[in-house]
This record gives C-alpha cells, structure tokens and sequence, in this order.
C-alpha cells in the first residue's frame, strides 16, 4: 500500500501518522502544501491534525485551498481513498469532501484526554479490523472538534450508516456524538480523534493499530 502523507506549515501530527502508516506495511511519501500533484500509483492520502498555517480564519480553511488540497480533491473525486484527523477533517470538511462543519467545542477550551468511541460500523476499509458495537479507547487534542451538520445531513449519514465512531461521552458537543464520517463512497474518513496516537505499546494503548492494519490488508495488492 502506498500512502502519501501531506504537510502543512503548522502540521505537528505529521510523522506520527507516517509512523502508524509505515508501522502497518505502507510505503510512506510526505507531500509539501505546495506540490501540485500526489505521488503516482498512491492509494490513500493521509492529512494529519495539528495547526494548519496557525488556524487562521478558519481550523483548515486556507489549507483547504492550497495547491495539494486541489488533487487531493481530485483523488477523492475518482474513488480515491483520503483519511483525514483532526485538523484534517477540518480540511476534508472546508473542501467540501465531507459534509458538515467542525465548530469551537461547547466547553470554550482545548481538550487533551483519551476518550472512549463507540465503533458504528465495521463496512469500510477504515473500519473493519473492529465490529460495530466494539467500544475503543483513542486520544483527542482539539479546541474546535464540536461536529455539526443539518438535521438533514444528520438522518441521511446515519441512515446510510457512515458515522464511524461516535463518543461514548461527549466531550465537545459534536451533534448525535459524531467522532467521525464516511463520504458517500465509503473511500474517505474523517474523524478528530488521533489513532496514529494509539497505534504503538509505547504510546499506551494500542486500540487505534486495528485502523492501520485493516487499511493495509484492504488496499495493499494482492
């Protein structure tokens, strides 16, 4: 599997998402903010959390508009597989690749802590190293990871079961506990919670490896 991990002026989760990728088989490529293409033959496109050019304006929205993010785009639009974490759900979100918006958490404060998520659906690549129902313990870090989306939105990601995980206890207000989405195709996630943060035995748990490995073993050639 050939994954391709993009950087931003302000990225600070960067390596740890190239460690859990290359920890799991994938061959790994960072890509700067400003190339204009992806790697030829990459098969999935990480965009990691951090600051993104200091969350100014918006969290993600001048990397949403940056050069990369255009065939990042790109690659989701021919059923190409993206994750994004944190602040690159922020960004999947700004470029319009996920529905819905990431708003300043309810409390008004960052957060650091580990959180329960309750997984909601074992049907897609990201997914399915866990069954649904399997309660999993990963780390959060954001100021800004409160979910929200119409109730239109809503009733339509749930009935066409593309919430990913959920919050077993709320910690920022995210509508119906939404930790996480799937894009129609099932190809892109986005999620603010850090499972390249729980991938390793030193990291002190390693519930968010099951992702990493689930993704290698779905898209890797047979």
């Amino acid at each position: 599997m050939k994954a391709a991990v993009i950087v931003f002026p302000g990225s600070n989760c960067d390596r740890d998402l190239a460690v859990a990728f290359e920890s799991a088989g994938a061959d790994v490529t960072m890509v700067w903010h400003k190339d204009s293409t992806l790697p030829q033959g990459v098969d999935i496109v990480g965009i990691p959390g951090g600051f993104s050019f200091g969350d100014y304006l918006r969290c993600g929205a001048i990397a949403a508009r940056s050069p990369i993010c255009q065939a990042v785009v790109a690659h989701a639009d021919r059923g190409g597989y993206a994750m994004g974490i944190c602040n690159g759900f922020q960004v999947l979100t700004e470029t319009g690749v996920l529905p819905g918006a990431l708003l300043r958490n309810a409390g008004l404060k960052y957060i650091c802590k580990t959180v329960g998520l309750k997984v909601e659906t074992s049907s897609s690549a990201f997914t399915e190293g866990y069954n649904a129902g399997d309660t999993v313990n990963i780390p959060i870090a954001h100021h800004d990871g409160n979910y929200f989306a119409d109730a239109e939105t809503v009733a339509r990601l749930k009935g066409e079961d593309r919430v990913a995980f959920t919050y077993t206890d709320n910690p920022n207000g995210s509508i119906s506990d939404i930790a996480g989405i799937l894009s129609e195709n099932r190809r892109v996630l986005g999620m603010m919670p850090h499972p390249e943060r729980a991938a390793d035995s030193g990291h002190g748990g390693t519930d968010g490896a099951a992702l990493f490995r689930a993704l290698t073993g779905a898209l890797a050639p047979a």
